[in-house]
């Protein structure tokens, strides 16, 4: 097949966008939220989450216009304004972050078929890990067999699974009460909760959860038949997701209250279309669920191979992973990403590990990239880089992307210290594969400064390693 029979539309590159942050986490969003925050936070909190997101948003726009020739995604950015080493913790973060994450999505996926199948539990049991190791090889064969083949369906589902989130917003809506909403709005009567900044950060990861994705298109870049429809994609399916995870959380709050919202199981949404319509909300919700997670497991090993490759291609990863098949699908890489989702599988058997566990790691996995994107774009724009024909555009560009960084430092403040540890654990092991491709090009591992970054995170992963051990961090 040509190369130029698999570049992608607009519409595809919207639908990676759309499909890549549409997966679970908005069907489990009432319990996630309410489990951490009252209304009041709650709204706090997006609204932080919107101006945050949207920021991070028109980043991604400005850099794949401003930089055309950086096309291999997110961590292209880090390494061309830090270096070879952060440029590479930020592929190889946003990957662990994409495996771990269709690790979680099939976790939920046999939950929510364990309320019509006793035998699939919580989605952690033999049977469930069983079925989704079936299910994950299914995936993987249909990948193989073409990038735009799996685009192409990835929009179809991505479709299918809008249409029950805008029925749960047309019927919530119509049963919304103002009096359920407002009672006990800062959360005051549950001192478990804390106060309200303490609400409003304990909310934080499941909102960066929920939009992880918005830089789909990016990855992508080398592949979009215009090269402008990357940051057309990217801002389109922010607006229209944001728009139905607001509705979809707040309605919900006008439904029932935060206690009994926050006991529900996940996926919440099931639990609170049935307290309006019965039985059969429940059902409604639990198909479209599980038809989103499929389409997000597809947008997500699509996602996976493809940042191994593209930083295979430009030196950052190792030459093996750059291999690709008779359908340029980089195959090598979409072997190793899935033969690990395979081994966490495997882990959460013995492990427990739950939905939310592995939202909170898969999230924490992800901030480094968006961190050093936005240092980038701070970069770029104090510079003056590709503003001069343009300068009137300077100003506004360095004030979104100060936005953005410090929203991004926000959000690893938020994550808090367990996660950040966890997250070191789950770097250093990547400086090996660094390490064979900086040999691979005969050139140094480190600089100064690189071997300074790699010491801290070593420190890092081996406190983490120790806490698991001794019991005071745990997965």
């Amino acid at each position: 097949m040509s190369q130029s029979a698999q570049k992608l539309r607009l519409s595809a590159l919207v639908a990676l966008v759309v499909g890549s942050m549409i997966g679970g986490g908005i069907f489990s969003l009432p319990q996630n939220m309410a489990a951490s925050a009252g209304a009041g936070a709650v709204l706090i909190g997006w609204a932080i989450t919107g101006v945050g997101m949207l920021t991070l948003a028109l980043v991604f726009q400005t850099l794949a216009n401003r930089k055309p020739e950086l096309d291999t995604g997110v961590y292209a950015y880090a390494k061309a304004g830090f270096g070879n080493y952060m440029g590479f913790s930020s592929a190889w973060g946003y990957w662990i972050s994409a495996w771990i994450g269709n690790v979680s999505y099939m976790v939920l996926l046999f939950s929510t078929l364990g309320l019509f199948f006793p035998i699939f539990g919580e989605g952690n049991t033999a049977a469930a890990i069983a079925c989704a190791s079936l299910l994950l090889w299914a995936i993987h064969f249909l990948v193989l067999r073409g990038i735009r083949e799996a685009a192409f369906l990835n929009l179809i589902t991505t479709i299918a699974k809008v249409v029950p989130l805008v029925l749960f917003i047309v019927i919530t809506a119509l049963a919304f009460r103002l009096d359920v909403f407002t009672a006990d709005f800062w959360g005051a009567g549950n001192v478990e909760l804390g106060s309200v900044m303490d609400q409003v950060r304990g909310m934080m990861l499941v909102t960066v959860w929920v939009f992880i994705g918005i830089e789909g298109a990016n990855i992508y870049s080398a592949r979009a038949q215009n090269r402008r429809d990357i940051g057309k994609a990217t801002v389109i399916g922010f607006y229209g997701v944001l728009l139905l995870l607001v509705l979809v959380n707040m309605l919900s709050m006008g439904i029932m209250s935060q206690p009994e919202l926050a006991a529900l199981k996940n996926p919440s949404m099931a639990g609170v279309l049935e307290h309006v319509v019965g039985r059969w909300g429940a059902l409604l919700v639990s198909v479209g669920l599980i038809v989103s997670l499929l389409g997000g497991l597809l947008a997500w090993t699509l996602l996976c191979a493809e940042i191994l490759f593209a930083g295979a291609r430009d030196h950052t990863m190792p030459e093996f992973l750059r291999k690709e098949n008779s359908r340029q699908v980089p195959s090598n890489a979409l072997w190793l990403s899935n033969g690990l989702i395979q081994l966490m599988l495997i882990i959460t058997l013995f492990n427990d590990a739950t939905y939310l566990n592995l939202l909170y790691l898969a999230t924490s996995m992800i901030l480094v990239p968006y961190f050093w994107s936005a240092a980038y774009a701070v970069m770029v724009s104090w510079r003056g880089e590709t503003y001069e024909s343009d300068p009137g555009a300077r100003s506004k560009d360095l004030a979104v992307s100060l936005v953005a960084l410090l929203y991004a430092a926000w959000l690893l403040y938020a994550g808090g210290i367990q996660y950040l540890l966890l997250s070191a654990l789950l770097y250093a092991p990547g400086a090996l594969l660094f390490a064979k491709a900086r040999r691979e090009l005969g050139k140094p591992v480190f600089t100064t400064m690189e071997r300074l970054v790699f010491a801290v995170v070593l420190a890092g992963a081996l406190i983490a390693a120790y806490g698991l051990y001794d019991g005071f961090l745990s997965l």
